[in-house]
């Protein structure tokens, strides 16, 4: 059963507008970081995220047509438009509060993309095949980090803990479906994603544990911003930044 073209638009555009943001967050890192391993290691991971949002955003270009490019969807929608949950958009907070959210996401992507593999839709397979085998990595390090500041000093432990009891509330939004979400499944191109809330928890539940944190004990989840109903006031500011050079100087190249 061939997908809406709307829908797959939609859907598109929430796996992109994700990576972006959380790319753009994390290149804020670049000179900042705790000790120059972390510098280059955040830079690394950003430039991955970006890269995946060429692929992510460039299909969708494609599927909506009129001439558009990724660099259309990036740097000329307004917030809006923007289709991505808003545990990415958050600001980075302290070294810690960047590591749990990304730890956090890269979990949730780290279920999802292979399945996605096994999409319908070619196209998706394989921007999928690529990005798995990045986010692969981006898990495997971020828990490690994870588990070292959380079992670490009480000072580390405690930052980690409060880094959770932030950013939980906003985890519950990766699993919310929708309308598109099922016409995604009823195409065969990606799962519900609350058929992965089971896996997400026991993988985060055992990388928490070994971190000697607890997860809160609340099913409240903030929502909005994967229907672009609801964002926080830091997307805006986020998007102030990295738009800026594009709406200064309109189709600039160089």
């Amino acid at each position: 059963m061939a997908a809406d073209r709307e829908m797959l638009f939609q859907f598109l555009l929430r796996m992109g507008d994700n990576s972006l943001i959380l790319g753009h967050r994390v290149s804020e890192w670049c000179g900042h970081a705790p000790v120059l391993e972390e510098d280059i290691a955040l830079a690394n991971t950003a430039l991955d995220l970006i890269g995946q949002t060429q692929f992510w955003l460039g299909y969708a270009a494609e599927v909506q047509g009129d001439n558009k490019t990724a660099d259309d969807l990036a740097f000329l929608r307004d917030v809006w438009d923007f289709r991505n949950i808003l545990l990415v958009e958050l600001p980075n907070g302290d070294f810690g509060q960047t590591l749990m959210r990304q730890f956090l996401f890269d979990a949730f992507q780290s279920i999802l993309l292979p399945r996605l593999t096994k999409s319908s839709d070619s196209q998706i397979a394989a921007i999928a095949e690529k990005a798995n085998k990045e986010v692969a990595y981006h898990v495997e390090r971020s828990a490690d980090t994870v588990v070292g500041l959380g079992d670490g000093t009480e000072e580390s432990h405690a930052r980690m803990q409060a880094a959770l009891d932030r950013l939980w509330p906003y985890v519950g939004e990766m699993f919310a479906s929708d309308d598109v979400d099922s016409a995604m499944v009823a195409a065969g191109i990606a799962p519900d994603p609350a058929t992965l809330r089971a896996e997400y928890d026991a993988l985060v539940g055992q990388v928490l544990t070994e971190a000697t944190l607890s997860i809160p004990d609340s099913d409240f989840a903030h929502k909005g911003g994967r229907t672009g109903k609801t964002h926080t006031e830091h997307l805006g500011h986020l998007l102030t930044q990295m738009q800026w050079l594009q709406r200064a100087y309109p189709g600039a190249t160089w």
